[in-house]
Parts: C-alpha cells; structure tokens; sequence
C-alpha cells in the first residue's frame, strides 16, 4: 500500500524517509505538482499538519508530520529491519546519533544559514556562535569516525540516513573544502555515503558548495502607506493647482538664496601636509620588488609626522576568531566600512596564525593627530579594537610599522593566514 509524501522535490528532510523507503522496500509517492506556499496553506493539508510545515506523510491510518518521526515510521513498516540495528543497545545508540544529528548538526547549520538568506536577522556574533557549536559537533562526530565506518554497527542504520541527510545541506550550501577539510573522517563518512545506490537514487549527483552564500542586502522598512479613502473632487483639484503654482520669483533687487555649502571635514581645515597620501598609495600599489627599499624608505621620506599620525589596532575578541573564513569576512566587512575615511587615511590589516584562533591586527595611518572623531562615531568596529598611538622615535615600533606595510612573515613570531590593505 502506497505512502504518499506531501513536500517538494529538493527537500533535505524528505530524503531522510525516501532513502529509509529505499532500504526497507517500501513504496512511498511524492504528491505530484507541491508547491510550497501554496500547496501547504490549503485546508487539506492544513488538517494534516496545522502549522503548515512540510514534509508530511499521508498513510492509511492517518498523517505522519515531523522528518524523522516520518523516517522512523517507514523503518517500522518492515518487521526486525536492520535500519535500527541488532540489540537494544544497537537502537539506543541509533536513537542517540539521530537526536545528535537534529540538535548539534542541523540546528546549527540552520541557525547559520537562514540569516544568510534574509530568513532571520543577520547578526556576526550570532553566527560565530552557530559554527562555533557547529564545528564543536563536527569534532565530536569526527572523532567516532576516526574508528567507525558507520555510526552504529558495521551496516548503514537510520541514525547515518538522517545524519547524511542534515550534513547535505551543510556540505551543498555552507560548508566549502577549506572548511570540511578541518574534519577529514566526516568527509570521508559523507562522501562513502552519498555514493551508496539507495542514497545516490534520492540525492543523485551531489556537489560540495563553492562558496559561502553573501549575506542577504536588508531591505528598508517600507512606508505607511497613506489612507486609501478617496478625497473630495474639490479638495484634490485644489491640491492638483498648489502643485502646479510655480515658485514665486524674487522681487526686483532681491537674490534667490543660494544652497547652503556642505560643512567641510575638519580634516580638511588642518595646516596643509608635506605628505601627499595619493603619492603614498601609488607607491606601494605599484612596487612589485624590493620593497624595503622602495616602498618602506619612500614611505618614510614622504612621512609628516605633524599632519599624520600612525595606530596600532589588536582585535578584542581573537579567542572567537575559530573559522578562517568568518575571520577573514570580518576584517573585510569592517574595511568595506572604512571606506568614509579613504580620503584621509591608509591601513593594513594582518590576520595571523595557522591554527585558530587567529590574531587580528592592524596599522592605520590618519590625517591629523587623533583618530578622525567621523570614523569613530559612524564606524561601529573601532570599538572592537584596542588601539595606540605608534612611537616613532622607538626603533622598535618604527619597525614593526615596516614589517605590517610589508606583510612581514613570520610576524611577532607567527605566520600570516592573509594580508589585506585599505588604499
């Protein structure tokens, strides 16, 4: 007797009972023509599942909603099936993988991926916290796998089907090489998996991701709409000829107002520089060798140290900076934000390490003597960093200036994960 499941065709939680189906021989239907937010607002379906989430099984004694009670009910249809093992113990660890896989896998991969896509509020702590836990879970799973082929036994059980299918969406959409290579045995777990003929019938080809998908632009809060009640003939010709007025002229011997120039940057009403900062840009974009010798000494034979003024920057929170590309992303988001001072500033910014967490430091050099007070009160990241005031007349920091504008490695000791300048 037919099962028939109410979902569409590229639903990760469907798969989970479509592959159980495969291994336990029973039939189970896909509704022809779902569409989601259609399909699952009608009554029909409504009264099969009333909060209108997908996917759900319809059976001869009833509807089945919620994945993996969908999975296990179609494991059950096969008395003494192998899916939950051989002992009691067999099905409890089972039991225990599944549940690990919805609470410390899917939920983390959901929890990075919907704010990504405009789903919920993007918020960078929020995400580094996901996959954070995340990468916690995936040490914990690595680690079984290390001496395990399979979760459970020595034969695929349910606990790999539903686990599989949640690491599919991390391995399709999020989770690029760079970052599964970090958890080789889950890699190795995933790709014999997805590569068994009862999972590959389901998920056929599968691919890894690429890329991480950018963060979804917000969208402006739209307008209160005015009120649509129609407005007396009167009243809108009325409006229609105010509309129509011109702008009275000035009266003989009168002036029309001039528009009100915009304040200038206090920066600009410094004592002018000897240092020209475009010269310094074109300089170091354009030295390909020696750089010490060029770039470096041009740099301090430009240097005005009366109308510029050179920072170190030390990222607060390094102990969070556990994800490579999270770490890079943030350095780069906040450069992207500094693009209001680039008229009157320079800076380089040194991720460093080759385990996490990794460092973040930087050098900035500004026009005038303080932080622009501007870049401060429009730019929420300064107040990440810890910053100083570089001491020239100290050789020692003089140098390692040198080294942040040269990209000098080993630097403080450690290699360098990326060098990225702001011109």
């Amino acid at each position: 007797m037919f099962q028939i499941l109410h979902t569409g065709n590229r639903n990760k939680n469907a798969y989970k009972a479509l592959i159980a189906a495969e291994y336990t021989g029973v039939e189970v239907e896909l509704v022809p023509d779902f569409e989601m937010g259609v399909s699952n607002k009608t009554k029909e379906f409504l009264k099969m599942n009333p909060i209108g989430k997908v996917p759900v099984l319809e059976t001869p004694d009833g509807p089945v909603f919620e994945s993996n009670a969908i999975a296990r009910y179609v494991t059950r249809l096969k008395a003494d099936n192998p899916l939950f093992g051989s002992s009691h113990i067999d099905y409890g660890h089972i039991e225990q993988w599944i549940d690990f896989a919805s609470l410390e896998i899917d939920a983390n991969l959901l929890s990075w991926f919907r704010p990504r896509m405009g789903r919920a509020i993007y918020l960078p702590p929020a995400e580094e916290a996901a996959i954070s836990a995340l990468k916690r879970a995936l040490g914990a799973l690595n680690t079984h796998l290390a001496s395990n082929t399979y979760l459970v036994g020595h034969s695929v059980t349910l606990a790999d089907i539903v686990t599989t299918c949640n690491l599919y969406s991390g391995f399709t959409q999020l989770m690029i090489k760079s970052f599964t290579a970090e958890f080789p045995h889950v890699e190795r777990y995933f790709w014999t998996l997805v590569n068994q003929p009862n999972f590959k019938k389901i998920l056929g080809e599968v691919k890894q991701t690429e890329s991480v998908p950018p963060v979804a632009s917000a969208k402006k809060p739209s307008q209160p709409k005015e009120s649509a009640k129609p407005k007396p003939k009167d009243e809108s010709k009325k409006e229609a000829k105010k509309m129509e007025q011109p702008k009275p002229k000035p009266e003989a011997g009168e002036e029309e107002e001039a528009p009100k120039p915009k304040p200038k940057n206090p920066l600009d009403l410094l004592p002018p520089s000897k240092m020209i900062l475009d010269d310094w840009k074109r300089l170091y974009s354009n030295t390909k060798t020696n750089f010490r010798e060029v770039a470096i000494k041009g740099f301090w034979d430009m240097y005005d140290p009366e109308g510029y003024s050179l920072w170190f920057c030390d990222y607060k929170y390094n102990d969070e900076n556990t994800v490579s590309f999270v770490t890079l992303n943030k350095v780069g988001g906040f450069l992207q934000r500094m693009d209001l001072a680039r008229k009157y500033a320079f800076g380089k910014m040194l991720v460093i390490g080759s385990e996490p967490p990794f460092k973040v430091k930087g050098l900035w050099l500004f026009r005038g003597q303080e932080i622009p007070q501007f870049v401060l009160d429009e730019c929420y990241d300064m107040e990440l960093y810890n910053w100083r005031k570089a001491d020239i007349a100290d050789e020692a920091q003089k140098e390692r200036v040198n080294q942040m504008i040269e990209d000098y490695e080993p630097f403080e000791g450690e290699p360098l994960l990326d060098a990225k300048c702001f011109k």
